[in-house]
């Protein structure tokens, strides 16, 4: 036992850095939201085109990624996804230069396949690195990385774009002429040149380094010694159901974290809260995230397994996003924040129940998993439009905010207060999965 967890040690360390990397990159969308917003001159709607461009990669390049794991080998393959991450960051610069929003978009598709291709290969690997009953609680403890990573990623990120004043900055474009209107969102935009030139020149060198790191072979499917003789006549991975079932409510899952972390930096501007103060609101969000990963190490499986686990979460989901939509103000904000406890969990359970027993079906069944992460594109797409749908024209809001800021403010936290109606069936989707769902068609 002391043998297999010290050869087991060192490869968990490495999984642990490659998951802070993934939930650094993916965590500065929290911020490049409300940026981008004002640089590219968009509607809530276009600017959540920030996630979709981002999380819609995973959908494009997870099967994909499958065969490149396949061809590459699994070291090699890490090698590859980090240096495509830091070319989608180098992106960056000639969109910030031109100040072309599909220039953005573009680059974040980019990183988002870089990082699809990392998650294929790190997600499976941890999940057969040991027991499946305990698979929870590995995912969970690369998840306190990730959202150690997610945490300080916006706050890092906003100390280099975020200056004092920004709260006033579109105010101060109306009155100006056209030429010199451009010329300050130039300016605006050119504020992340340097944090993705540097972040591009890490990843790159990372992923150089990848290639002389010794990590041990481990067989994908690992857990065939519990398959029984009648899933050995499966065909297709479509004859499993608890795997599609898994798929969908993963897919559900991405779209309300994605919202509760991307979103609310945005939500807490239109209460009212200055830049200052709500550019660390995804910080808060990724907090409670952690707090519940530590909270999961300590109880899965000892005390609760994990499908119980995911029943308590997807419960929490819907009493924080019910209390968000009919509380108000800080308190409002505060239980969007919370939703990162809510959230924690569902990750680490969803996956080892949707990807067990599928023994030669695993590396498929894990990138139809990774596939749900377009969940992240949609559904915040979704909480945008219904804003926008809520509210007048923005000529009619631009004047209404010049003549009554207090009516502009109100109108916009109501429509995007009302948005968050969005979370709940995404929570009772996954309430069901943690009930029923994860047993339908799983031979015991």
């Amino acid at each position: 036992m002391n043998a297999n967890l010290k050869s087991s040690l060192f490869p968990l360390i490495i999984m642990g850095f490659l998951f802070f990397i993934l939930g650094f990159v993916t965590w500065l969308n929290g911020i490049l939201i409300p940026h981008l917003k004002i640089a590219c001159e968009l509607t809530n709607f276009q600017s959540l085109f920030v996630a979709f461009a981002f999380y819609i990669s995973f959908t494009v390049m997870a099967l994909p990624s499958s065969w490149i794991l396949k061809k590459t080998g699994f070291k090699n393959g890490i090698s590859i996804s980090l240096i495509i991450m830091g070319i989608g960051a180098i992106v960056f610069i000639p969109a910030a230069i031109t100040r072309v929003y599909f220039y953005f978009l573009t680059g974040l598709f980019i990183l988002g396949s870089g990082m699809a291709l990392l998650q294929t290969a790190v997600n499976p690997y941890i999940t057969v690195l040991g027991p499946i009953e305990s698979a929870a609680k590995r995912i969970s403890i690369m998840g306190i990385a990730n959202k150690i990573a997610g945490a300080i990623a916006p706050l890092i990120l906003a100390y280099f774009i975020v200056k004092d004043g920004d709260d006033t900055f579109k105010d101060s474009l109306i009155n100006l002429s056209e030429t010199a209107k451009q010329l300050k969102l130039d300016q605006w935009a050119s504020r992340v040149i340097n944090p993705y030139i540097v972040m591009s020149a890490i990843l790159i060198l990372l992923g150089i380094a990848m290639k002389f790191i010794k990590l041990p072979k481990i067989n994908l499917s690992a857990n065939k010694e519990t398959i029984t003789e009648n899933d050995n006549k499966k065909t297709n991975i479509f004859q499993f159901p608890y795997l599609i079932l898994g798929v969908v409510a993963l897919f559900f899952y991405v779209g309300v974290e994605v919202i509760a972390g991307d979103t609310i930096i945005r939500y807490g501007q239109f209460l009212g809260f200055e830049m200052e103060y709500a550019k660390a609101f995804t910080t808060y969000t990724l907090t409670a995230m952690l707090i519940g990963y530590i909270l999961s190490i300590v109880l899965i499986p000892k005390y609760i397994s994990q499908q119980k686990a995911l029943q308590i979460s997807a419960i929490l989901g819907v009493i924080f996003s019910v209390m968000a939509i009919f509380t108000n103000g800080a308190v409002s904000v505060f239980f969007i924040a919370v939703l990162g406890l809510a959230n924690a969990v569902v990750w680490p359970a969803i996956w080892p129940l949707a990807i067990a027993k599928l023994g030669k079906f695993t590396n498929t069944g894990s990138a139809l998993l990774i596939m749900a992460i377009s969940g992240g594109a949609i559904l915040p797409l979704l909480w945008g439009k219904f804003i926008d749908l809520a509210l007048p024209s923005t000529e009619i809001l631009d004047k209404l905010k010049l003549s009554d800021i207090n009516k502009f403010n109100e109108l916009n936290a109501n429509a995007a207060q009302n948005a968050y109606w969005v979370l709940v069936p995404g929570y009772l989707f996954i309430f069901y999965y943690a009930i029923k769902g994860y047993k339908i068609g799983k031979n015991t």
